[in-house]
């Protein structure tokens, strides 16, 4: 049997997780309170904002508006960073933050076209996957042993037929269908499709939660932190730039319980972070804390 079936998704979706999560998980891993609430982590509630004339590579556009509660920043290669101070009037922070990010798609919309094929071709493929379940295992159970695969050794099992495979390991279990591929990593859950080029990666650890979705030319990643207070962050990227030039847009935001929130949103002709990205993430800290 070939191992290229197991072995290319499987690696393929391992390579995604750590390139597209590292620092995003990382950064909202580290940004928690301490157990005493004292010290880093501990975030503060914001009257008016704080929006220097400059910052890194950001340049204050004008003064800050609305009462103070928003600033317009550029930066490289017409970078628009905006800064909001939003209370949350009854709302909760998720139906905030979804307001934001209502907004900031509209920006990449075969980005987020491309996403949404891929969440119903899953879905579907979920389903069919259900109705077959019966039918493959009669097959598996009268298949020749010339057409399987079975190896043992302590901490491990392989089962092998044609294209399918199960793989066991300690921390790792790994399934295979075809070109499809289920990944079970630590705290994480990858499904990876290479017929259709997308990935999609959820997981975490202690609270704090990843999720990751990409296709073809786009991804989406959130990731948010443990505890009642806020801390999230959101990007939506596109090889393929908008009308306006786009490429990537998100938004960092963080607030103590009961709001408000401080929200740093970003419009980036570049598909990578970048600088200015950090830098929108520092004026939240300016701001709010860490």
């Amino acid at each position: 049997m070939s191992t290229r079936p197991l072995l290319v998704p499987a690696l393929c979706a391992v390579a995604a997780l750590a390139a597209a999560c590292d620092d995003n998980y990382r950064s909202v891993r580290l940004e928690r309170a301490s157990e005493d609430g004292v010290g880093k982590g501990v975030l503060k509630v914001v009257d008016t904002l704080q929006c220097p004339q400059t910052h890194g590579t950001l340049t204050r556009k004008g003064t800050a508006s609305a009462g103070g509660t928003v600033c317009s920043y550029v930066g490289p290669r017409g970078t628009e960073v905006s800064l909001h101070l939003v209370a949350l009037e009854g709302a909760s922070p998720a139906e905030v933050l979804k307001a934001f990010e209502d907004r900031l798609s509209g920006d990449l919309p075969q980005a987020v076209a491309g996403l949404e094929r891929a969440a119903a071709e899953a879905e579907r493929d979920a389903a069919r996957a259900e109705a077959q379940a019966d039918e493959a295992a009669a097959a598996a159970a009268s298949a020749s042993s010339g057409d399987r695969a079975s190896v043992r050794a302590p901490g491990m099992a392989v089962d092998a037929r044609g294209d399918d495979a199960t793989v066991r390991l300690p921390g790792l279990h790994i399934e295979t269908r075809g070109d499809k591929a289920s990944v079970r990593i630590g705290g994480f859950h990858i499904d990876a499709d290479d017929g259709s080029g997308s990935v999609d990666i959820q997981g975490g650890g202690d609270g704090d939660n990843v999720s990751i979705r990409a296709r073809n030319d786009s991804a989406e990643i959130r990731a948010s932190a443990a505890g009642e207070a806020t801390r999230a962050s959101w990007i939506l990227t596109d090889n393929r730039p908008s009308a306006e030039g786009w490429r990537l847009v998100g938004y960092e935001a963080r607030g103590p319980v009961g709001g408000p929130l401080v929200v740093a949103t970003v419009r980036s002709r570049d598909r990578d972070r970048g600088r200015a990205f950090e830098d929108a993430k520092d004026l939240v800290t300016l701001n709010v804390g860490e």
